[in-house]
């Protein structure tokens, strides 16, 4: 957990990939900790062909019944049949706008929000932002989105610094934001 505070939780994401890794891992999460989600990390990136959009798109029931059986991942079948769901929409979202990174960051401006929180009772489980961002998701067939996943997925990619200001990330994500 430290490590990924650390190293990667708020760092503004331009990498596809990643963004759709960011996007099923933060739905996977949805009633569990996040500690669990990032103990099965790995599993979840054997058992998703690294999270590639393509592959995932394809896959059919006996993929679904093999990641049931999968002691690696999270085994959810709402949550696996929404991820597959959403890779397909993924696809159709890149074809659209040219890759999903310029969709997903237009409900920021194209700039992390820069949030001046001090205390984590101010953290917000949502926002206007993640509420319109659930919407349009769901719209275009993507599953397991609700808003609160929405900010989470956020927070993740760096879309909003929610940092603590006397963090020492705060600073540091602040400085790599997107020009």
């Amino acid at each position: 957990m430290l490590r990924y505070h650390d190293t990667e939780w708020g760092v503004p994401l331009h990498d596809d990939r990643k963004l759709f890794e960011f996007l099923v891992l933060d739905a996977f999460q949805a009633g569990l900790s996040w500690a669990i989600v990032l103990k099965k990390r790995e599993g979840f990136r054997k058992a998703l062909d690294n999270f590639d959009p393509r592959k995932v798109a394809k896959y059919d029931s006996r993929k679904v019944k093999a990641l049931l059986a999968d002691a690696g991942i999270i085994r959810n079948r709402m949550k696996i049949e929404a991820t597959i769901a959403s890779a397909r929409a993924f696809l159709f979202v890149q074809k659209e706008f040219g890759s999903f990174d310029r969709y997903i960051w237009q409900f920021v401006g194209g700039r992390p929000k820069k949030n001046k929180w001090r205390i984590l009772k101010q953290l917000p489980a949502r926002s206007p932002e993640s509420d319109a961002m659930s919407r349009d998701l769901k719209e275009r067939g993507f599953r397991f989105v609700g808003s609160t996943i929405c900010y989470a997925f956020m927070q993740a990619a760096g879309m909003v610094n929610d940092h603590l200001v006397g963090c020492f990330r705060y600073r540091a994500v602040g400085l790599s934001r997107r020009t």
